[in-house]
């Protein structure tokens, strides 16, 4: 398991709300249902996203945007669109008050003129600390153009949203986390960006290799000289090409890393402190309980009575 792929699994699509529609300008579409993240791509023409104090990003034939919630953002035909704003959630309006339902199994692919957009929007679902960590890293809006790896699943996208048939939202679901990876690794690759440290040290033959024991096996009795004996380096070297490349020392990220998979397991199940401390590499609950207030700011155990009671 390399770290990005560790870092997706929490951003795994189940029941993604999906819509699609040919949109005759003029049109402005509000959405207000505040999902983690919004994946909205034009299969035709072109129009903008413009987020409450942001910059507007144009949107063109094969463009994908990515929007990071709670905040709304408006898709338009113009930036001086003369359209009502229409309010879209789990139920857009209906196509004829100018916009589109924005739910599985339903779509209003029309007649394409001239002058119309076809677009297909996703709303993914982003649970746990673990996915947390990825979205962290992404902008509040970010744009990948047409023309890389993700026009292929494009068309496919668009062929599944317009019909209706069993075990399609599976197939959407799927499609949908296919698009976002390809999205995501097209703009943290994108020239002249700032990508994650760990996204490019996992291209360091050295670092690379330590990232993927450590994402492979985190409860392992991991030390630097373990992992640089494994790495086929000199300890001090590892040590130094980690920190310099991810800016954490190995220990460092290790046990960073073995705290965000303990809050997940603490609200996703009922294991006590002491089972979940030895799950992530630690036999004595004591040390976990104390690496994991030094870390996250609280107690295993006030951390799950937190988010036990936070509002849904």
């Amino acid at each position: 398991m390399d770290a990005f792929g560790d870092l997706f699994r929490g951003v795994r699509a189940n029941g993604s709300l999906f819509g699609g529609s040919t949109l005759q300008p003029p049109w402005n579409l509000h959405f207000v249902d505040g999902a983690p993240l919004t994946l909205c791509t034009v299969l035709t023409g072109g129009g903008w996203i413009v987020t409450p104090g942001g910059a507007a990003e144009p949107l063109r034939a094969g463009d994908t945007v990515i929007v990071r919630g709670p905040q709304t953002f408006t898709f338009v035909d113009d930036l001086d669109s003369t359209a009502d704003p229409v309010e879209c959630g789990t139920e857009c309006a209906v196509p004829e008050c100018g916009g589109t339902r924005y739910r599985l199994g339903w779509s209003d692919f029309g007649d394409r003129g001239a002058d119309a957009t076809t677009a297909i929007v996703g709303a993914y679902p982003v649970r746990g600390e673990i996915s947390r960590r990825l979205l962290d890293e992404l902008p509040d809006v970010l744009r990948v153009p047409g023309g890389g790896e993700g026009d292929a699943v494009l068309e496919h996208l668009a062929a599944e949203v317009a019909i209706d048939a069993p075990g399609q939202q599976v197939v959407l679901d799927r499609l949908l986390d296919w698009m976002l990876v390809c999205t995501l690794r097209t703009w943290f690759d994108r020239p002249g960006g700032q990508p994650p440290a760990w996204w490019a040290a996992q291209r360091d033959p050295v670092v690379g290799d330590a990232l993927r024991l450590i994402h492979d096996d985190p409860a392992a009795p991991w030390t630097v000289a373990a992992l640089a004996e494994r790495c086929g380096v000199a300890r001090s070297t590892l040590a130094k090409r980690f920190t310099d490349l991810v800016g954490e020392p190995p220990s460092s990220y290790l046990t960073t890393w073995r705290m965000t998979l303990a809050a997940d397991l603490l609200i996703e199940n009922r294991a006590t402190v002491a089972e979940i401390a030895r799950t992530v590499g630690y036999s004595d609950p004591f040390g976990f309980s104390s690496a994991f207030k030094r870390v996250r700011g609280v107690s295993p155990t006030e951390f799950r009575r937190a988010m036990v009671h936070q509002p849904a």
